[in-house]
């Protein structure tokens, strides 16, 4: 067990740390905003008028991608389902809707290329240090278990981190059940567990868990995004471990 500490806040007695993958480990903003255009684009190609209301309700404004929207921060099914319930509204059948955004989706993935984005600068370094420690580490994500696999692979992280967790199937952030199920699978109590996260949704499913704490990081400054976090950082290398 080690203690942690993030500016003023400590945290005693932590085995684990669960980190959010998509906008705090992952530098995915021009991937997502790529991604939300597309899928867009090959909506409107089929129902012309619908694009630019997608793009709103993925949070992607010219250039601009919101951290707290849609695409950034739902699970992909939720996003299908969203891309859905716009189409519906053009009086098409909702099986036809889904089908629609779902296809668009896998397409608009498929032109961009699945190859994970960047780690944001010293996120690597930080996990080495974190993993010797003696810490378990691992990724909690809305994002599915395969990109958490691919994300992990193509950064050679595997040696740091013994859960790579994604939402399929089952519930979605911030369902407390799924950080509850990540740390039964690290062989943790979610009491001596963190959660790392840039969102709203990491920081509301962690509390309902009873988690240690909550460490809410904004690269981009926005505090409100992580509302609900013990703790706000805007890099990775304020967390830091105190020695005994």
């Amino acid at each position: 067990m080690v203690t942690i500490k993030c500016k003023n806040i400590t945290f005693d007695n932590i085995q684990a740390i669960l980190f959010d993958k998509n906008g705090t480990l992952e530098d995915s903003e021009t991937y997502l905003r790529s991604l939300a255009q597309r899928g867009a684009r090959l909506i409107d190609a089929q129902i012309p008028g619908i694009g630019e209301p997608l793009l709103m309700a993925f949070g992607v404004n010219g250039n601009n991608l919101d951290p707290a929207g849609l695409i950034s921060v739902a699970s992909r099914r939720e996003t299908e389902v969203a891309a859905a319930a716009y189409i519906a509204e053009t009086g098409r059948g909702w099986f036809e809707s889904l089908k629609i955004a779902r296809q668009a989706l896998d397409e608009a993935e498929k032109y961009i290329g699945q190859t994970p984005s960047p780690l944001f600068v010293g996120s690597l370094e930080m996990l080495k240090y974190l993993h010797e420690t003696g810490l378990k580490l691992g990724i909690l994500s809305a994002a599915t278990s395969d990109e958490v696999r691919k994300f992990v692979a193509h950064h050679q992280l595997s040696d740091y981190m013994q859960l790579e967790m994604g939402v399929d199937e089952g519930p979605s952030k911030p369902d407390p059940v799924l950080f509850l199920q990540a740390c039964e699978a690290l062989g943790v109590e979610p009491s001596a567990t963190l959660m790392v996260g840039d969102s709203v949704g990491d920081m509301q499913m962690a509390r309902h868990a009873k988690a240690a704490g909550c460490i809410g990081i904004t690269w981009v400054g926005k505090s409100d995004n992580v509302k609900g976090a013990d703790v706000v950082i805007n890099q990775l290398d304020e967390i830091q471990i105190l020695e005994d």
